[in-house]
C-alpha cells in the first residue's frame, strides 16, 4: 500500500474553482483610529472630575461666609481660617485627631506585625484562624461600632460582666471614650495589617533564612537583621493606609460617641459635621475640611517619601 502525502488546505487560491477567496478585514477609519484613545480614557476622567468637583467647591465655600443664615455669601478671602485657626476647640480637635491616629496607628502595626508572625508558622489552628481573621473586615465600621457601644453599655454590656467591673464602669465616659473609640478601630483594622505583612512575609525569599539556620543564628537574630529590613517596605505600606485612614476618621467615632462627652472625641471630621450640618455654616465646615486635606497631603507626602527610601534600601540601592 502506497501512502499519499495530504497537503493541508492553505489560504484559498483564487481562480481555482471549489475555493472560497480571502477577504481582507476591511479598514478602520482613520477618524475612529484617532477617537479610540479619548473614549477610552472617558471612565477616567469623569473620576478625577468627580473627585475635583467637590474639593474645587469646598475650597471656594471657604473664602466665603456661606451658612443658612446668610444665603447670599459674599467673598470674605481667610477671615475663616483665621477664625478657625484661632479657636481653641480646632486645636483640641487637632490634638485629639493626632492622638488617635499616633496610638490605633502604633496599637495596629505592632498587634498587626506579631499576629502575621504567629500565622506564619504553618499549623491546622493557624490556618483556621487565618480564614477567621478576615471577618473584622467583612463588617462595615458603623454596625460594628454599633455592636461595641451595645457591648460597652455599663449595665447589660457583656464587657462589663465577663471583665467583672460590675456597672460603675463607663467606657465611654469623658476620661475612656478616646480609648474606647481606639479599641474598636484596633478590632476592625489589625487585621488588614496583619494580612498586608503576612503576605509579604510569604514572599521574602527563604536562602538567607536557612543558610542563617546553618550558621546557628537564633530566630530573634533572623528577624532582626534578615526578616526585618525586608519586611519593612510591606510594614510602611500598611502604617500609611492606616494613618492617613485614622486621620480621617468619622464613622466609628460618630456613632460611639457623637464627638462626645464633651470635645472628648472631637476629632476634625467631627468638627466639620458640627459646623456644617448642625450649625448650617457651611463656610466653616468647608474650612475644617481643607485644613485637614492639608494635614492628610503633608503628612502622606512624608510617608511616601520615607517607603520610597525603606524600598530602595530593602533592594540594596543604597545604605
Amino acid at each position: 500500500m502506497t501512502t499519499q502525502s495530504v497537503r493541508p488546505p492553505s489560504h484559498a487560491d483564487p481562480g481555482k474553482p471549489g475555493t472560497a477567496k480571502r477577504t481582507d478585514p476591511p479598514e478602520v477609519p482613520r477618524w475612529r483610529r484617532s477617537l479610540r484613545p479619548y473614549l477610552l480614557s472617558i471612565p477616567a476622567v469623569l473620576i478625577v472630575v468627580g473627585i475635583l468637583y467637590p474639593f474645587v467647591i469646598g475650597a471656594y465655600y471657604s473664602v466665603l461666609n456661606y451658612a443658612a443664615v446668610n444665603p447670599d455669601p459674599i467673598f470674605v478671602g481667610i477671615r475663616n481660617y483665621v477664625s478657625v485657626l484661632g479657636d481653641v476647640e480646632f486645636w483640641t480637635s487637632v490634638r485629639i485627631t493626632g492622638t488617635f491616629a499616633i496610638v490605633a496607628t502604633v496599637l495596629e502595626t505592632f498587634v498587626g506585625v506579631g499576629i502575621a508572625l504567629l500565622l506564619n508558622r504553618s499549623s491546622i489552628i493557624g490556618r483556621i484562624f487565618e480564614k477567621v481573621l478576615i471577618l473584622p473586615l467583612m463588617i462595615a465600621p458603623v454596625i460594628a461600632a454599633v455592636i461595641w457601644k451595645l457591648m460597652f453599655n455599663p449595665q447589660f454590656g457583656v464587657l462589663n460582666h465577663i471583665l467583672g467591673l460590675g456597672s460603675t464602669f463607663d467606657w465611654l465616659s469623658s476620661d475612656n471614650a478616646l480609648w474606647s473609640v481606639i479599641l474598636v478601630d484596633l478590632w476592625i483594622f489589625t487585621p488588614f495589617v496583619a494580612i498586608l505583612v503576612l503576605a509579604g512575609i510569604r514572599s521574602l525569599p527563604k536562602e538567607p533564612f536557612e543558610a542563617s539556620a546553618v550558621d546557628g543564628a537564633s530566630w530573634f537574630y533572623m528577624f532582626r537583621k534578615l526578616m526585618l529590613p525586608m519586611l519593612w517596605p510591606y510594614i510602611l505600606v500598611a502604617v500609611i493606609f492606616r494613618f492617613m485612614d485614622n486621620l480621617k476618621v468619622f464613622d466609628a467615632v460618630y456613632v460611639l460617641t457623637s464627638g462626645g462627652p464633651g470635645v472628648a472625641t472631637r476629632t476634625l471630621q467631627i468638627g466639620a459635621f458640627e459646623d456644617s450640618i448642625i450649625n448650617l455654616d457651611y463656610s466653616r465646615g468647608s474650612t475644617y475640611m481643607f485644613l485637614l486635606w492639608v494635614i492628610v497631603f503633608i503628612t502622606a507626602r512624608v510617608l511616601v517619601s520615607v517607603l520610597g527610601k525603606a524600598q530602595r534600601r530593602a533592594a540594596g540601592a543604597e545604605s
